[in-house]
């Protein structure tokens, strides 16, 4: 690692809700700068303004929040280097463009969108459809390598339409290290005239984020791999302005692949196959179309980012749960992979199950009692999240069955047919009347009390067990009976007992006299 310091950036375009694959971006970005001890920023690329989207903005920030990746520098958090939205760095890039232009990198193009729409069209009637303004076709377009010096500037006097194409130089090698794909080399003659500037004022992405990163003194590129094809040209414009000795370091990630098939997750694939594709809820400000998100459906965020990290990336062993202190410390961008990592909805639940098992009980419980009416004390709720976290995927799981919180109305049909036989009642009768005398209504001395009476009786635990879950709880199955009698306590027990027992036996009794 060189002296440099680290600052890397995540720029985002408020074009909408910010999709996993863009969280998982920003996650590598952060990881990567807290293990270097640098800086984070991000910075909101809104120079498109056709397609910017009304709190989209807003809702970035609040993913980034929520995944604990908090920006050192950024549109809510100024530093030295802002501001940290282009739209309000407008007035930079003028100068650039104008010196690529005075240094021959870069001409005017007066081309209209019909003539370039016409031009495409030419093409595809002669059986070249991969049209492209170029260091070929420029010599036959409306610009300023083809005009007068005298027309260019009558054209620009009057207002005439322009926009400031990078002038591709002619069959050369463009070559650069990625810190993830190794050497990548690019021929010119592949690569077309790309517009930087537009007429409107504002920059293309091209040379706003190469201006914006040098000015930032960003060290590392860390992005999505569909910008790739892009690097050959942001390294032609680090260096046509000068900019080589402090050209950051490209690494370009690989994408996040749909469950099933081929190609890059999209939301559609969420709606397909019942899973969200955003870390928070988004309310579609034109359509009032409502996109789920993980925070909503229950996911923790540590899982949630626990997850995402290893979407294209591993630590070199079989250790899967990481906190972020952890993931901070292990995180290298070598061991990212190349190719495309496949998402996989169960898996993510596993990462929330997991750490649903490591989370205190009595932050468990706390979020029980937030998202319930239960008048219960914390420390009873407290027990009931410890009972009931190694059944659970989500925390709305510890609160789904009632029977710890209210006696069972309804109960498994299938478990009474099965266990609940002729002599049932009284054996409950007789078991119940031991527990009554029980002094100290402990989970030992329940099952104690339990053993002892199964073991006079000389029959198996079958005949007995299901019989009493069903009279405490209503379930066939569940955390251990014992425990739920010693949390429920001695009197709701016998209360249950006394209710349901008699209720069982009426209906044993009824379906045999049918």
């Amino acid at each position: 690692m060189s002296e440099r310091k680290v600052r890397v950036r995540f720029a985002p375009s408020p074009t909408g809700p910010l999709h996993m694959g863009g969280v998982r971006t920003a996650l590598y970005n952060y990881l990567f700068a807290k293990k270097h001890n640098g800086d984070f920023i991000l910075r909101i690329e809104d120079t498109d303004q056709n397609r910017y989207v009304k709190g989209a903005e807003e809702y970035i920030i609040s993913a980034l929040e929520w995944c604990g990746l908090n920006m050192d520098e950024g549109p809510t958090k100024e530093g030295q280097f802002g501001p940290y939205r282009q739209s309000e760095r407008k007035n930079i890039y003028q100068k650039y463009a104008n010196q690529l232009i005075d240094s021959g990198n870069a001409y005017f193009a007066f081309d209209s969108a019909e003539e370039l729409e016409e031009m495409r069209a030419m093409a595809k009637k002669a059986k070249m459809p991969n049209w492209q303004y170029n260091a070929i076709t420029r010599n036959n377009m409306k610009n300023s390598l083809t005009l007068s010096n005298e027309e260019v500037q009558t054209k620009l006097d009057s207002g005439a339409p322009y926009t400031i194409r990078i002038k591709m130089p002619r069959n050369e090698d463009v070559r650069f290290y990625d810190e993830i794909r190794g050497w990548v080399i690019v021929n010119t003659n592949n690569m077309d005239d790309k517009v930087i500037y537009k007429g409107d004022g504002m920059p293309t992405y091209h040379l706003a984020n190469v201006v914006d990163d040098y000015l930032m003194k960003i060290s590392h590129v860390i992005r999505g791999e569909e910008w790739l094809p892009s690097a050959p040209l942001h390294v032609l414009l680090y260096q046509y302005l000068g900019w080589e000795d402090v050209m950051p370091k490209f690494a370009h990630l690989p994408l996040i692949l749909k469950p099933d098939g081929n190609g890059k997750l999209s939301k559609r694939d969420g709606d397909r196959l019942g899973f969200p594709v955003f870390p928070l809820e988004w309310k579609d400000p034109n359509t009032g179309e409502i996109s789920s998100g993980y925070k909503e459906k229950g996911y923790f965020t540590n899982a949630f980012v626990n997850m995402l990290a290893f979407l294209g990336w591993n630590p070199g062993t079989s250790k899967e749960l990481y906190s972020m202190e952890e993931l901070i410390n292990d995180f290298t961008l070598e061991r990212v992979g190349k190719s495309g990592a496949k998402f996989d909805p169960e898996k993510t639940k596993w990462f929330n199950q997991q750490h649903l098992r490591t989370t205190p009980n009595s932050v468990l419980a706390k979020q029980m009692t937030e998202e319930s009416d239960w008048e219960v004390s914390e420390e009873y709720m407290i027990k009931v999240a410890e009972l009931m976290k190694e059944r659970a995927t989500f925390t709305s799981e510890l609160l789904a069955d009632k029977y710890f919180f209210t006696s069972p109305e309804d109960f498994d049909q299938k478990t009474f047919r099965k266990k609940w036989k002729e002599n049932s009642s009284i054996l409950m009768n007789e078991l119940f009347e031991r527990l009554e005398k029980c002094n100290e209504f402990s989970q030992e001395n329940i099952e104690g009390i339990f053993k002892d009476f199964i073991t006079e009786k000389e029959i198996g635990m079958g005949a007995v067990l299901p019989c009493m879950r069903l009279v405490l709880t209503g379930k066939g199955m569940g955390p251990s009976v014992f425990a739920i009698a010693a949390l429920l306590g001695k009197e709701e027990v016998m209360n249950r007992y006394k209710e349901k027992n008699k209720f069982f036996q009426n209906l044993f009794l009824e379906k045999t006299n049918v």
